[in-house]
């Protein structure tokens, strides 16, 4: 797989990233603890070695289950690849904000400790809702974090675009942070300009829901009944309808390198220059054979670029 330079950070990574929050939160299902670990090591076998993860990942008691999870997976290749993890959110104080420096250090702490490492690799905002949720304090602490060693970055992963756009342009411009992990995606393109003017600063762009939490994988039919843990149970019949038959439009895109929705939906995203790398939300080896694979097709057409972009007429919500 094609690796990449990770922005101004000096590291680099393969195009396709393997985000863990479905393996923790079961958003997408019930995903079994033997498979998370299976899909790790599938994902280094095949040459992924950049993996995301996060303390509020995990159940009401718990924090950073997948942290527990991508440990084991990893065993003793920790040293091979890239880990993000995240501070702010906790799953087991309901994702209640405290970006802190006291909470940072916590978090940090406790990350290391489950991840089985003395370093995270790029360590990420979680979805700050706007500027009145960062504390002065917090970072001096992260430049005291970085001293030590315990990380070797900054990131800011973005929620609630529209409230903190401005929040990341100003962090990205100021060499606050080195990396913006954002939602990019056939179905959602709102922060395409922000990735844009956050390259040219050299910042690296993780593209998260490229698949739209599994729209665009082409599987989403006017018919699935979603689990009642899944993410997409919150949405009327009426909105998927709307987003099945705007996925079956874009159904041009497959060809014979690029065998499903979801292949080249990932050829889409990884096309814009601009983008680092795609995190895929794959909770199983199957699905994320075909990250991997549309990473590998060759690009598509200015002509089919085009055409998806006629088709675009709005974007629809993020997780």
């Amino acid at each position: 797989m094609k690796t990449v330079a990770l922005g101004r950070t000096g590291m680099s990574a393969s195009q396709v990233g393997l985000g863990t929050w479905a393996f923790a939160s079961q958003i997408y299902g019930t995903v079994a603890q033997s498979e998370a670990v299976s899909t790790i090591r599938f994902a280094l076998e095949n040459g992924v070695t950049l993996y995301d993860t996060a303390p509020l990942y995990g159940s009401a008691t718990e924090d950073g289950i997948s942290e527990t999870i991508l440990a084991a997976g990893l065993g003793s290749e920790r040293d091979d690849v890239l880990i993000s993890s995240k501070f702010g959110r906790y799953s087991s104080d309901g994702a209640t904000a405290d970006f802190s420096a006291r909470r940072a250090r916590e978090s940090v702490e406790g990350s290391l400790a489950r991840l089985r490492t003395d370093r995270i690799d790029v360590l990420f905002f979680h979805s700050p809702f706007g500027a009145h949720e960062i504390h002065d304090d917090v970072w001096a602490e992260l430049d005291r974090l970085k001293s030590e060693g315990k990380i070797r970055s900054i990131g800011h992963s973005i929620s609630m675009f529209k409230d903190t756009e401005s929040m990341a342009r100003n962090w990205s411009r100021e060499r606050r942070i080195d990396v913006i992990q954002v939602v990019y995606s056939l179905m959602n393109r709102e922060s395409a300009k922000l990735i844009n003017d956050a390259a040219k600063d050299g910042t690296a762009i993780f593209a998260r829901e490229s698949l739209a939490n599994g729209f665009l994988s082409g599987a989403i039919t006017r018919d699935t009944v979603f689990s009642d843990n899944n993410i997409n149970k919150r949405y009327p019949a009426e909105e998927i309808a709307e987003r099945v038959d705007y996925v079956e439009s874009l159904s041009f895109l497959v060809r014979d390198d690029l065998a499903n929705m979801a292949q080249a939906s990932v050829r889409w995203v990884l096309d814009n220059p601009d983008v680092s790398l795609i995190l895929s939300g794959a909770k199983n080896r199957l699905e994320l054979a075909d990250w991997i694979a549309g990473a590998n097709a060759s690009g598509l057409s200015d002509a089919e670029h085009l055409r998806a972009r006629t088709l675009h007429a709005r974007d629809f919500q993020a997780a």
